[in-house]
This record gives C-alpha cells, sequence and structure tokens, in this order.
C-alpha cells in the first residue's frame, strides 16, 4: 500500500504537489477563522485577572446541568439578535465555550466582526470536564 502511494506521488508529482499545498492551506485558513483556542489554563488566567469573560453558548438544559463559574449564557441560535447584551464586554477577551468546540469558531468569527477580541475554549466543556476544573449549576 505505501510503495503503491509512493509510486503514485513520484509519477504524479505536480498532482500530488498541488494536493499537499491545497491540504496546508484548508488547515491554515481553518486554524485563522476561528479565532485563537485557548486550554483550560489560559481562560482561567484570563478571568481570574479580570481581562476575560466566559460566554457559554450551550442549549438551556446543558447550561443549567453545569457551567463555568460566572460563565454569561446565550444560547446559539439567539447569539445574533442578542449581541449587544456583550457591548459591556468589548474591552475585554469574550471566551467563547460550547460543548465540545465545533460551534465555537463560527461564533468567535461573528463576534470579531463585531469589534469583539473572542477566543475559544478548545474542547468546550468537554475539555473543562476532561481536566478535573469544577462546574456549577
Amino acid at each position: 500500500m505505501l510503495a503503491n502511494l509512493i509510486e503514485f506521488a513520484t509519477t504524479h508529482y505536480v498532482l500530488s504537489g498541488m494536493f499537499v499545498t491545497l491540504l496546508a492551506l484548508l488547515i491554515f485558513t481553518e486554524a485563522r477563522k476561528g479565532g485563537a483556542s485557548l486550554s483550560c489554563r489560559e481562560l482561567t488566567a484570563l478571568v481570574n485577572s479580570e481581562q476575560g469573560v466566559v460566554l457559554d453558548i450551550r442549549a438551556q438544559k446543558d447550561f443549567s446541568a453545569g457551567h463555568i463559574v460566572g460563565a454569561l449564557h446565550i444560547p446559539l441560535e439567539k447569539i445574533t439578535a442578542r449581541m449587544t447584551e456583550l457591548e459591556k464586554y468589548k474591552a475585554k477577551t469574550v471566551i467563547v465555550v460550547d460543548a465540545m468546540g465545533q460551534h465555537s469558531g463560527s461564533v468567535c468569527r461573528d463576534l470579531k466582526k463585531a469589534g469583539f477580541n473572542a477566543a475559544k475554549l478548545a474542547g468546550g466543556v468537554a475539555s473543562w470536564r476532561g481536566d478535573n476544573l469544577p462546574l456549577v449549576k
């Protein structure tokens, strides 16, 4: 199998080179569009220094089951309509948190377009739980 791949790559070097280039550009573009990814430690440091605020975009049921202390709650489907509620936090980094990090990038992009400094928690609440950090109800 590997021999076939190497043979294909050497026979069709232009096609293989274009594939690698396009793959690298796709990875680069996807990584940039959602804003910075923060670790749990970085999130904690920003919030403790009062330079960041946590925005939880999960559904009400999930938020009520457990959320990061002090987190604001605006469900994903209501974020556009309720973005004005975040105006008082423009001087801080708005750290977007969802279940596993799958939707926070698009919300960060929208917040950045609106003039906010936004970042996302890498891995969402799942990574927070994975690090055995506390959630409140």
